[in-house]
């Protein structure tokens, strides 16, 4: 019981980030991040030792994500909004102004990212947001290294089309 408490302290936000990445609601997140750590605690005997947790633990909580997106169940809210607070940090105009110019082209990526397919979206998610390895998305998604590098690669060329095709 206490290694899997360390085990959800370790991954716990991990957990989180995809789930709001995937939903866009922080209380449907945080009610996703909690039934995955359950079920993960649950189905602990199907875990096979000598493998990584994190893959395993990872895809347990996109099927909870895929299943909950295909019933509707969620009302996105907006995925980001530029904070000002988190400009007060700078020290001149400039500053301000570049800071701000970063935060909107991270929201019109963003954006662009949304609108991708769950299949390549998830794909980046794990492998630009939360670095993953290509082996470990491949278990995470339960696909092949190779078709996993592909979903990377086809997300990549989609997200940068949608991207031009929002900002031309």
């Amino acid at each position: 019981m206490n290694a899997f408490g360390t085990l959800v302290e370790r991954y716990q936000k991990p957990i989180f980030n995809l789930m709001y990445r995937m939903v866009g609601s922080s209380d449907k997140a945080a009610d996703l991040t909690q039934e995955t750590f359950i079920r993960a605690y649950q189905k602990l005997e199907r875990f096979h030792p000598g493998k990584k947790f994190f893959p395993w633990l990872y895809s347990i909580g996109l099927n909870l994500a895929r299943d909950s997106a295909r019933k509707k169940t969620w009302n996105p809210e907006s995925v980001s909004t530029l904070n000002p607070e988190s400009l007060s940090g700078c020290n001149s105009p400039g500053d301000q102004h570049d800071r701000m110019c970063e935060s909107l082209e991270f929201l019109r990526l963003e954006k662009a990212l949304d609108e991708l397919p769950i299949i390549y979206r998830e794909a980046l998610i794990l492998r630009y947001h939360d670095e993953c390895s290509m082996r470990d998305i491949a278990a995470a998604l339960n696909l092949s290294v190779s078709a996993a590098k592909m979903r990377v690669h086809r997300g990549l060329y989609m997200l940068r089309e949608q991207y031009i095709r929002r900002n031309p």
